[in-house]
C-alpha cells in the first residue's frame, strides 16, 4: 500500500518495522526496502522478498553519526571525517562490525555498512523508529535482486505488490542512484561502489583517493558485474557508431528500444526512443525510470548510448557497464 508520509504514516510505518514486517521508504538515492535491523528474522523477510543471497551484505541506515559505536567496534579518523562531511547523505561506510551484528546483515562478513540517510521522510522515519526502542533500519534497494533499482514508490509497488506491508511515497529520488560505498576495514580507504558522492570529493576530504577494489576486498551492494539489469537484453553503443550500428540492425519486425543523450533520432528509426538529459546529475536521476520504462515496452533489444568518459559520469558509466554485462 503506497501511503503519503504525513507523521502518522511515518509512525505506523515505524510501528510495523518493530513488529517484523517490511516497509520501503525513500533516501535520497533510491527507496530502500528496510526491516529492523537487530530482527535476524525480520532481515531474512528482505532476502526473501527480493530472492537475494544470503552472502550479499545489506546496510543498515541509521540516525545520526553518534549511532556508530552501536555497529562498528572500530572507526577510524578517516572514515569520522568522512561521515561527517557527506552525512547525512549518499554515503555507505563499510567499517568492522561489532559480535552481535547479525550474519544476515554482514553476509557472514566482519563488517558492516551503514549510512546515515539525508531524505527527509527516511530522516523522520528513522526518528520515530528509534523513539519506540528502533536502532537501525536494514534496507537494500527496493527491487528484485540483480534487477533495476527503484526510484518512486510506483516501483517499488512494481516489483512487490502485496509483499510489502507500507510503501512511504516521498517523490522521485533526487540522486536516483545509489550511495556511494568507501571500506575502512584493512587501513587506507577503498571505494567498493562509485555513487552520488563523487570520487574528488572523497579525495578532498582523505587527502588520498581511495584505492580501487582488490581481491580480498568486502563484498558489497550492487558489485556483481550482471546488476541493475533490465529483463530485455541490453547494450552499450559508442556515440559515434550508433546510427550506423542501428542502420545496419533495423530490419522489418526488429523491435529496438533506445536511450540516447546526445545522438538524435535517425529519419529511419521508427522505434521507441528515449532522449536522457545530457547532464550527468540529471541523466543519474532519471536512468532507472528511464530503464525501467524501456524493459515495460518488451523490445528485443534496449540499445543503450555509451555516456562520456569524465570523472562526473565515473558511477553512471558503472551502473550501464552492469545493466548491459551479458552473465
Amino acid at each position: 500500500m503506497i501511503v503519503a508520509p504525513t507523521p502518522d504514516n511515518i509512525d505506523r510505518a515505524a510501528q510495523l518495522l518493530r513488529a517484523g514486517q517490511l516497509v520501503s521508504f525513500p533516501t535520497e538515492t533510491v527507496y530502500g526496502l528496510g526491516a529492523d535491523a537487530t530482527n535476524a528474522a525480520a532481515v531474512r523477510r528482505i532476502f526473501a522478498a527480493k530472492a537475494r543471497p544470503a552472502a550479499h551484505p545489506v546496510i543498515v541506515h541509521i540516525a545520526d553519526p553518534g549511532a556508530l559505536p552501536r555497529w562498528a567496534r572500530a572507526v577510524p579518523a578517516a572514515a569520522q571525517a568522512l561521515a561527517e562531511a557527506f552525512w547525512p547523505g549518499p554515503l555507505t561506510l563499510i567499517l568492522p562490525r561489532r559480535p552481535e551484528v547479525d550474519d544476515i546483515v554482514t553476509g557472514g562478513q566482519d563488517c558492516v555498512g551503514l549510512r546515515v540517510p539525508g531524505h527527509s521522510v527516511a530522516q523522520a522515519l528513522l526518528a520515530s523508529f528509534a523513539a519506540i526502542g528502533g536502532e537501525g533500519i536494514a534496507a537494500p534497494s527496493a527491487n528484485r535482486f540483480g534487477g533495476i533499482s527503484a526510484t518512486t514508490a510506483q516501483h517499488v509497488a512494481d516489483d512487490f505488490a502485496g509483499e510489502v506491508a507500507l510503501i512511504l511515497d516521498g517523490g522521485p529520488c533526487h540522486h536516483g542512484i545509489e550511495s556511494t560505498i568507501v571500506a575502512f576495514t584493512d587501513g587506507d580507504a577503498v571505494l567498493l561502489r562509485p555513487g552520488a558522492v563523487p570520487l574528488a570529493e572523497l579525495a578532498r576530504v582523505l587527502g588520498y583517493e581511495p584505492k580501487a577494489v582488490s581481491a580480498g576486498a568486502p563484498r558489497a551492494p550492487g558489485s556483481l558485474e550482471t546488476h541493475y539489469a533490465p529483463r530485455t537484453p541490453a547494450r552499450l553503443v559508442p556515440s559515434a557508431e550508433f546510427a550506423a550500428a542501428l542502420r545496419q540492425r533495423v530490419s522489418p519486425g526488429a523491435h529496438i528500444a533506445v536511450l540516447a543523450h546526445s545522438v538524435a533520432q535517425p529519419p529511419f528509426f521508427e522505434g521507441a526512443w528515449f532522449d536522457a538529459p545530457a547532464r550527468d546529475t540529471a541523466y543519474a536521476q532519471q536512468l532507472y525510470a528511464n530503464l525501467r520504462a524501456l524493459d515495460a515496452l518488451a523490445a528485443d533489444e534496449i540499445w543503450i548510448e555509451a555516456p562520456p568518459d569524465g570523472p562526473e559520469w565515473h558511477a553512471v558509466r558503472d551502473r550501464l557497464r552492469r545493466a548491459t554485462h551479458s552473465a
